[in-house]
């Protein structure tokens, strides 16, 4: 029987299982490919070589996008995940036994989306059933595909947690429908001046309720400005590091 294959914890979000003390899963799709409402962070990774091609906007690079890249065995399985999916040919149904079946035995939360998004509202709407019939189960999302969260509000479970990322296509909805929402930030003084607290390990996405802010990560395309902020970020970072060695 076809199944969906489903990851463990990534090293941030190893923080959130220690703070939780839950079992936390992770699934994904093909980054960019997945993503109709991104803009800011468009990248892809090519099926076949890894190679990235950015977007016309991006103004930096897609994490997850970097780690298909460099990592044949993900990108097979993130690939491997969407033909399953489409083969359902949109039928909500169809793709909520799937995922249900697909489902590990034992977990407690489960990120949906390391790469990824809500590609359609087929899909979105199976991950909603999801939830209904895992109460005791907590799912949780970024996404940029605001459209679809907006035409299924009043509709989503308790247990589905979802946060508005910015930088997309369709943030003006983010406003207007007053919807939680993370912003990635170039500094700490940026979430600072914007009145965020940065969230470092996924526990205010999962179950917090306010904005928060994402501080810059993953790989960024050289000479670009991200790149040179996170080369700050990094250095910043060795500094503290430092700095505590020495007390």
């Amino acid at each position: 029987m076809m199944k969906l294959k489903f990851g463990d914890a990534n090293t941030k979000l190893v923080k959130l299982q220690t703070a939780l003390k839950l079992k936390v899963i992770t699934f994904s799709l093909p980054s960019g490919f997945t993503c109709p409402g991104a803009l800011d962070c468009l990248s892809r990774a090519n099926r076949q070589t890894g190679h990235i091609t950015d977007g016309p906007n991006t103004k930096f690079r897609c994490f997850q996008a970097s780690a298909e890249a460099l990592y044949p065995q993900l990108r097979n399985m993130v690939w491997a995940n969407f033909e399953a999916i489409k083969a359902q040919n949109g039928n909500t149904a169809a793709i909520t036994k799937l995922i249900q079946d697909s489902l590990p035995a034992k977990f407690d939360v489960c990120r949906v989306h390391v790469g990824g998004d809500f590609f359609n509202g087929s899909y979105f709407e199976a991950w909603l059933q999801v939830a209904r019939d895992n109460p005791s189960k907590l799912f949780y999302a970024y996404t940029k595909e605001l459209r679809t969260w907006v035409k299924n509000l009043g509709f989503i479970p308790t247990n589905f947690v979802l946060t508005a990322s910015r930088g997309g296509k369709f943030d003006s909805l983010i406003d207007t429908y007053n919807l939680k929402n993370a912003v990635v930030v170039f500094s700490e003084k940026e979430a600072t001046d914007k009145g965020l607290e940065i969230d470092h390990s996924d526990e205010k996405a999962a179950v917090g309720t306010k904005n928060f802010a994402l501080l810059l990560h993953g790989v960024m395309p050289a000479g670009t400005p991200a790149a040179k902020a996170l080369q700050a970020i990094k250095a910043a970072a060795k500094s503290a590091a430092k700095s505590l060695s020495t007390i």
